[in-house]
């Protein structure tokens, strides 16, 4: 009994750690994917930015098998209390990080459209913000492979950092789109994309929220309001 029982915890170790390693695989492919649109937005690459769109279909296949595979494990291990929070915790990650891949690729849409948005100030405050917001994604994803609640919470407090830029890139293109109307719609545009990294901002930290439950089984306590510049 001892070792069918010693046989089961081994099996359910490999396959919580299969899931691991596909939720790494997805938030190097999320990572790599805002990334490249950041590079395509600054450079005028509408040919690496279509690549970028194209690209978006591997996240979806690995959320598909990673979403398969946990719930084998459930059906299949039973696991409880700890184990089964890993479980869960794998299973909501996974379609957090393939939404953060789709606003990559919303961002490389818009990359054909910003033709002229050289000219507009608030650009290059955009790679500042995605790098902030792809490392908030790394070092989340980096907290669940190792069950780190205290990276988790880490993670949680940079968010600021990122609405602040949000916050700051909103007021700078309402000002150019009322100083001249001309510049309404590529600041619109610019505006989009800096919502786009403001939200993958929001979702690494309530990936946080998860590997911190996941961890220890207590829910994270409550974040500082985030600012209302914006919807």
């Amino acid at each position: 009994m001892q070792q069918a029982s010693g046989h089961t915890l081994k099996a359910f170790d490999e396959d919580i750690e299969r899931l691991r390693a596909l939720i790494s695989q997805m938030g190097g492919l999320a990572e790599h994917a805002i990334g490249e649109a950041m590079r395509c937005l600054i450079q005028r690459d509408t040919e690496g930015a279509a690549r970028i769109v194209l690209d978006d279909k591997k996240l979806d296949a690995l959320e598909i098998e990673t979403e398969r595979r946990a719930v084998q494990l459930i059906a299949l291990r039973a696991p409880m209390a700890g184990d089964l929070r890993d479980v869960v915790a794998a299973l909501k990650i996974s379609g957090v990080v393939e939404r953060i891949g789709d606003y990559a690729k919303n961002i490389a849409k818009r990359v054909p459209l910003l033709e002229n948005a050289a000219k507009i100030e608030p650009i290059s405050l955009l790679p500042e913000m995605a790098r902030i917001a792809t490392e908030m994604v790394h070092d989340v994803l980096d907290a669940f492979i190792e069950r780190d609640a205290q990276a988790a919470v880490r993670v949680c407090e940079r968010d600021q950092a990122v609405d602040d830029f949000y916050d700051s890139i909103f007021r700078t293109l309402l000002t150019h789109m009322m100083e001249n109307p001309h510049n309404i719609g590529q600041s619109a545009h610019l505006l989009f994309v800096a919502k786009n990294l403001e939200r993958v901002g929001d979702h690494a930290t309530n990936i946080a929220e998860m590997v911190y439950y996941a961890a220890t089984g207590q829910h994270m306590a409550d974040r500082p309001g985030k600012s209302a510049t914006a919807p």
